[in-house]
């Protein structure tokens, strides 16, 4: 399955953004997706979860509450909605698939799949 992750850019803090992710090759109904953020200088960590069809999901201790991770197997495509967003939120942010599901896929060594990364600058 490719992934294409897009949407970022460069938004103030308290701002809004949602990022999608396309996927091809493959149906993504049977996948488990999550989205993960590399900042600079930085590991990629994981950010948030959302299981095959759509009905558990799951997100890092510092975005709980302001993103939201979603899918429409129908389109092939996950979002991830980021409100109230903070420059610590800066970063290269990654899509990436993992076939099945997997209820603790925090780590990137579950997801074997990964699209590029679409940047986001949060200015204070």
């Amino acid at each position: 399955v490719q992934l294409q992750a897009s949407g970022g850019g460069l938004v103030q803090a308290g701002d809004s953004l949602r990022l999608s992710c396309g996927a091809s090759g493959r149906t993504i109904d049977t996948y488990t997706m999550g989205w993960f953020h590399r900042a600079a200088g930085k590991d990629r960590d994981f950010v948030a979860t959302i299981s095959p069809g759509g009905g558990s999901t799951d997100y890092a201790d510092s975005v709980k509450g302001r993103f939201t991770i979603s899918r429409d197997n129908a389109k092939n495509m996950v979002y991830l909605q980021m409100n109230s967003l903070e420059p610590d939120d800066s970063a290269v942010y990654y899509c990436a698939a993992r076939l099945g599901y997997s209820r603790s896929a925090y780590h990137t060594k579950y997801y074997p799949y990964w699209g590029q990364g679409t940047l986001v600058t949060v200015s204070s």
